[in-house]
């Protein structure tokens, strides 16, 4: 991943002033009349460019879902545990468990019933976009990089993931040495990509556009392997029903936080966001049974991740060592919560 890169300081310092400088008058520039028309016009010009952004941006999550009672959810329907449908086509994973229960945040601040409105976005880039362009409120379950978050804020964690290698069990042990001329599969434009480049510049890189076409190529025997997101492979392994594939190596090539995407400067929607998820990893911690089943179903023993339970609470404490400790609701303020 690229870093920012940060100008030299001397480019940015001020030109030295002459002593008499502040002594003599500034001459003002004259415009005539055909510059200030065409500078009108280029200044009204702008501001129709500006207008859409200016109008999108004006009205944040909360007041949009004030009036609609509609919180809009985005995300690739084929990544589980994250996302997935069930039988009757309905979103289901991970990722909707957190954002029903950022949907009941939002019931309890704005007063009103709010329902959760799921449309599915396949194409990464386009889903910070759409998020920007104030035409989604939230997507959740998606990879933290420093790039995104220059166009889109992240909320807290919800958990932690990394890159890893998936292929038949017994052919590589995960070391970048013997990656060497072979066909490894990788989502287009990702970090799979830049880190495979980068720790193994020989070997054939294939480009797929999701991660799913990627694991349906190694099942077809087109790769050899599968560079991806662990959390992500595992379940579009179960998901198949796929036996004798391994994923290596024991550590990550490379880990991150898992978080929700939400529109950039929109602190009153993001604040919500932070307290429900907050909500929801120390309810785990304490052990309220329908947060334990919820987050078990997609991530614990019994799922595709089979992640320890002692596992998942060392991450949540330590996601939530950065922020106050949520106590449980006294049961009269509780029972005026709705339900998640």
């Amino acid at each position: 991943m690229k870093k920012p890169r940060i100008r030299d300081a001397n480019a940015l310092a001020l030109p030295t002033l002459r002593p008499d400088f502040a002594a003599r008058p500034l001459p003002r520039p004259v415009l005539s009349i055909p510059s200030r028309l065409r500078a009108g016009i280029a200044a009204l010009g702008l501001l129709a460019l500006l207008a859409p952004v200016a109008q999108a941006r004006a009205e944040g999550v909360v007041d949009r879902v004030a009036r609609t009672g509609q919180l809009v959810l985005i995300g690739d329907p084929a990544q589980p545990p994250l996302l997935s449908r069930d039988g009757q086509g309905q979103p289901q994973g991970y990722g909707v468990v957190v954002a029903r229960r950022i949907a009941a945040e939002l019931a309890a601040a704005v007063g009103r019933p709010v329902s959760l409105r799921f449309q599915p976005v396949t194409d990464p880039a386009t889903l910070g976009q759409r998020i920007a362009q104030g035409k989604a409120d939230l997507a959740c379950g998606v990879p933290f990089s420093w790039e995104r978050d220059m166009t889109v804020d992240f909320s807290l964690p919800i958990g932690l993931s990394g890159l890893r290698l998936l292929a038949p069990a017994g052919r590589f042990d995960g070391a970048p040495e013997a990656l060497a001329g072979r066909a490894i599969g990788v989502v287009r434009d990702s970090l799979a990509e830049t880190e495979l480049r980068g720790m193994q510049p020989a070997a054939r890189v294939v480009p797929f556009p999701t991660l799913a076409e990627a694991v349906n190529a190694l099942l077809a025997a087109r790769v050899e392997g599968v560079i991806g997101d662990s959390s992500l492979l595992a379940g579009l392994v179960n998901a198949r029903g796929a036996s004798g594939l391994a994923l290596t190596p024991e550590l990550p090539y490379e880990r991150y936080a898992v978080a929700c995407l939400v529109p950039e400067n929109d602190s009153p929607f993001r604040n919500l966001a932070n307290l429900a998820i907050a909500r929801l990893l120390q309810d785990y911690l304490d052990g309220q049974p329908e947060a334990v089943a919820a987050v078990d179903r997609w991530l614990g023993p019994g799922s595709a991740l089979k992640l320890p339970q002692d596992r998942i609470r060392a991450y949540f404490e330590t996601v939530l060592l950065g922020v106050e400790a949520i106590r449980p609701l006294p049961a009269a303020t509780a029972s005026r919560r709705p339900a998640p």
